[in-house]
C-alpha cells in the first residue's frame, strides 16, 4: 500500500473594503475577516503610516492574536515604474504567507475593485491563489451621504471620470452626464475648476475632501474654492441644480 502523500493548502488572498474613513462604516464581514486574520496587508507611505489601517482601527482593538502585518511601501509620485516596483514587492511578500497556507487580508481604502489599490495585488496573484473581495463604501456613496443629495434621479445618466484624464475627456462628462464624480481631484483641481467654468456646470459641483475622516471639508459654492491643487482625498459631485419630482 503506498504512502499517502500531504498536499500543503494554500492560504486565500482576501481583499477587504474598509470604507472611505469613517471606521463604522466598515462591514460586519469585513471586521470579522480583519480580527481573525493571521497576516494582514496594506499600503503605507514612507513612515510607515498607513490610512487603511487607521481607518480600521476599532478592528484592530479586538484583535486578540498575535498577527504579521505585511506593509506595502508606496511612493508618492506619478511615476508609475516606481509603483509598479512596490505592487512587485508586495506581492512577492504575500505570496509567501500564502504559500505556506496562511489567508492574507488586504485592506483597501472604500471599495477593493473601484479605484482599489487591491485590483494591482490580484492581477500578480490570482492566477496562482484563491483571491476573494469584500466589498466596501465608496467614497462616491459616502459623498452623497455626506451631502443628503442623491447622485441621480428618474432617467438621469451618471458617469465617473478621474481628475487624470483629460480636460476634453473630463469636459466631455460634464457635457453628456446629469451626474458626474470627478475622482482623485487633488492634483487636478485648477482643471477640474477651469472645465466647470467651461460647460456651464459650476452651479452644480460640490466639492468634498477626506469624507467621514475628523478633517472633512465639505465646500457647496465652488466659486470660493482656492484655484489651487488640493488633497488627493478629494473629489467633485456634479447634479443638476434642478430636478423633476415625477
Amino acid at each position: 500500500m503506498s504512502a499517502s502523500v500531504t498536499v500543503q493548502k494554500t492560504g486565500r488572498f482576501i481583499g477587504v473594503g474598509v470604507g472611505p474613513g469613517d471606521p463604522e462604516l466598515i462591514t460586519l464581514k469585513a471586521l470579522r475577516l480583519i480580527q481573525r486574520a493571521s497576516v494582514v496587508s496594506y499600503l503605507a507611505n514612507a513612515e510607515g503610516g498607513s490610512q487603511a489601517k487607521n481607518i480600521a482601527v476599532e478592528a484592530f482593538d479586538g484583535v486578540t492574536h498575535e498577527q504579521t502585518h505585511i506593509a506595502i511601501v508606496m511612493p508618492m509620485s506619478t511615476d508609475r515604474s516606481q509603483a509598479n516596483e512596490a505592487y512587485d514587492g508586495g506581492a512577492k511578500a504575500i505570496a509567501a504567507e500564502l504559500d505556506n497556507g496562511r489567508d492574507v487580508v488586504f485592506l483597501c481604502e472604500g471599495d477593493p475593485l473601484f479605484f482599489g489599490s487591491f485590483a494591482y495585488l490580484l492581477e500578480r496573484l490570482e492566477g496562482n491563489f484563491e483571491c476573494q473581495v469584500v466589498p466596501g463604501v465608496s467614497s462616491i456613496n459616502a459623498a452623497s451621504s455626506a451631502l443628503n443629495h442623491p447622485l441621480t434621479v428618474l432617467k438621469e445618466s451618471f458617469a465617473v471620470v478621474s481628475g487624470r484624464h483629460s480636460a476634453a475627456q473630463i469636459d466631455t462628462a460634464l457635457e453628456q452626464h446629469d451626474s458626474v464624480v470627478i475622482m482623485k481631484a487633488g492634483r487636478a483641481r485648477p482643471r477640474i475648476l477651469a472645465a466647470l467654468r467651461k460647460t456651464n456646470r459650476v452651479q452644480d459641483a460640490k466639492y468634498l475632501e477626506y469624507i467621514g475622516r475628523d478633517n472633512e471639508r465639505i465646500v457647496r459654492d465652488v466659486t470660493t474654492l482656492e484655484d489651487k491643487a488640493g488633497p488627493y482625498f478629494s473629489l467633485f459631485v456634479v447634479t443638476k441644480s434642478e430636478r423633476g419630482t415625477r
